[in-house]
């Protein structure tokens, strides 16, 4: 009886060995749709690209359009963690943030920079910031993790809409290879960032028009061939209520 109960119970430990090991494997799970930004539709044209540039009135966009446009959302810890003003490049492996290391290993990212965009610490500010708002695509995912400040991702949707999302401390977005976008800090010029990639990073931009790019292509054939409209939020709940 001894050598059973000794295989029943090794046998019991190696099952909470896998199950615990599966666990950890598991990706780390997106947020949810409570912790998004504030994202809404803009106008084609505005007069400052720092302002909110709401519609009138508002149309807020829901977190389930930006995940069909292949953007992922993770809420993290920036209090809890410093992080340097700059440093070209930052070795990700150095992350003490536990969510940080599990989202780092999850999606292969081997290389990662730290940069803050604001007047002292960019050379060349108000350029740099214009050029950060010319249309354009990457040919790879591009990754931010905003650790200070706040500003403001514009990307197309599938009606080549503009959705303004407004990222602040705390929050890690990726946008996927081929979406058009742009970048802008908001009205406070300041905004403290990572920047992680897969392998050497790549950080040419390819301005619109660039439909053929194969980048491009690989967006249009994941996201739009069949997707659904990005109705702003309100519509969206007013077409549930009618359907129940």
């Amino acid at each position: 009886k001894e050598p059973e109960a000794k295989e029943a119970t090794s046998k019991e430990e190696n099952a909470k060995t896998e199950a615990k090991g599966k666990e950890t494997s598991e990706p780390t799970p997106e947020a949810p749709d409570s912790d998004w930004p504030e994202s809404w539709i803009m106008p084609n044209d505005v007069e400052d690209q720092k302002a909110l540039n709401k519609m009138e009135p508002n149309e807020p966009i829901a977190p389930e359009a930006l995940r069909k446009l292949g953007i992922a959302y993770w809420k993290m810890d920036a209090e809890s963690f410093t992080y340097p003003v700059k440093s070209v490049p930052w070795d990700p492996s150095k992350a003490v943030d536990p969510k940080l290391s599990k989202i780092r290993d999850d999606r292969g990212y081997s290389y990662a920079d730290i940069i803050t965009v604001h007047p002292d610490h960019l050379p060349g500010y108000a350029e740099k910031v214009k050029s950060f708002f010319e249309e354009h695509i990457h040919d790879a995912e591009e990754i931010r993790y905003i650790v200070g400040g706040s500003g403001f991702f514009d990307v197309r949707d599938t009606e080549d809409r503009w959705i303004r999302v407004h990222v602040k401390k705390g929050d890690l977005m990726t946008l996927p290879e081929g979406i058009y976008h742009r970048f802008t800090t908001d009205e406070a010029d300041m905004i403290h960032a990572m920047r992680l990639f897969v392998g050497q990073p790549v950080w040419t931009p390819f301005n619109r028009p660039c439909d053929d790019h194969v980048s491009r292509k690989h967006f249009v054939e994941n996201y739009m061939s069949s997707s659904e409209s990005t109705a702003p939020a309100e519509e969206k709940k007013e077409e549930e209520t009618k359907t129940e």
